[in-house]
């Protein structure tokens, strides 16, 4: 996010990288304080932003269309709906620790749960539209994945799977090509880059850890952790991404 930080500085202007960096930071820690303060509006807020930007980011690889946004949600919000279908009391276990306790709502209805499902599976035929053969696999393949994964697996660790080895590097090799098409000659600056960046966020996540671990039991110390962490680092990369993608225009 910082290659694209200055990328943004130099478009609006500003001579000193130094504001990106004060500007992203204040974000993460304005989505922390308002987690604390509002934490069900926060959390609901976030899932929602999550889906849409999942299925966005996922769908980068057949182009980007302004007139697929709600498309993209639909797409993203199988993230969110598949463990409430597969593992309902350990998701809602997860959320009640995170102060959001949605127990008898009736979005939470298996029918519903279903319903959702389908439309992601509605969104990817969309999507896949006049696409190219494999361009349909991938996304047929992504969207069973991510059943497969959160029908066998608890949800924290289905979900670590996913961001990790199918979001995140894709999103990756994305960017590396942004950096050099050449993937060989790009990956090296990109590790360079990202690792210092990935090393403090690491330190910052165990002293997190370490520190509610004094107020509450292990593993709701490690969701909090998890998902106010996240989010605190996905408002201010969406907002980011918006910046980029409006004043590039």
């Amino acid at each position: 996010d910082h290659i694209k930080g200055k990328k943004l500085v130099k478009i609006l202007g500003f001579k000193s990288n130094y504001i990106f960096y004060l500007w992203y930071i204040f974000v993460a820690l304005l989505t922390i304080f308002i987690w604390l303060l509002f934490p069900k509006f926060l959390l609901f807020l976030f899932l929602t932003v999550a889906a849409f930007h999942f299925g966005k980011e996922d769908s980068e690889f057949i182009g980007k269309n302004k007139s697929f946004e709600l498309i993209y949600f639909f797409k993203g919000s199988l993230i969110i709906i598949s463990p409430l279908l597969f593992h309902k009391n350990e998701t809602l276990d997860i959320f009640r620790s995170l102060n959001f306790d949605i127990s008898g709502n009736i979005l939470i209805n298996n029918e519903i749960l279903y319903l959702f499902i389908f439309l992601s599976f509605i969104s990817n035929i969309i999507l896949s539209f006049n696409k190219s053969f494999n361009s349909k696999s991938l996304l047929l393949m992504d969207f069973l994945s991510i059943l497969i994964l959160n029908y066998f697996l608890n949800p924290i660790i289905a979900f670590t799977i996913y961001f990790c080895f199918l979001h995140s590097i894709r999103h990756s090799i994305s960017l590396i090509k942004n950096i050099n098409k050449n993937i060989k000659k790009g990956l090296p600056i990109f590790l360079k880059k990202a690792i210092p960046l990935t090393a403090v966020t690491i330190v910052v996540y165990l002293f997190s850890l370490f520190f509610l671990n004094n107020y509450y039991e292990l593993n709701q110390a490690v969701y909090k952790v998890i998902f106010i962490g996240l989010a605190s680092l996905t408002f201010p990369h969406i907002l980011l991404e918006y910046l980029i993608e409006k004043n590039e225009k």
